[in-house]
């Protein structure tokens, strides 16, 4: 099976913690410290995340950012 690009599986990772969560983007945005617009732009695979994104929105979703790279590296599996 072919791997989909990595900021494609990003968003859809991110999208699954976040409903997950009960979080709206506008919640995870505020909790991150990022524009709702930019979760909206990372969720559909249009922006790649830079390193300290990835770190916010991780805390944000109560991970670590190792947690948060291992789901994103098990959805790639899937």
């Amino acid at each position: 099976m072919a791997r989909r690009e990595p900021w494609h599986t990003f968003g859809k990772t991110l999208r699954t913690l976040r409903t997950e969560r009960a979080l709206s983007q506008a919640s995870l945005a505020n909790l991150a410290g990022v524009d709702q617009t930019h979760i909206s732009l990372l969720e559909r695979g249009e922006r790649q995340p830079t390193l300290p994104t990835m770190y916010r929105l991780s805390e944000a979703l109560n991970m670590t950012l190792a947690e948060f790279v291992a789901e994103i590296d098990g959805a790639d599996d899937q």
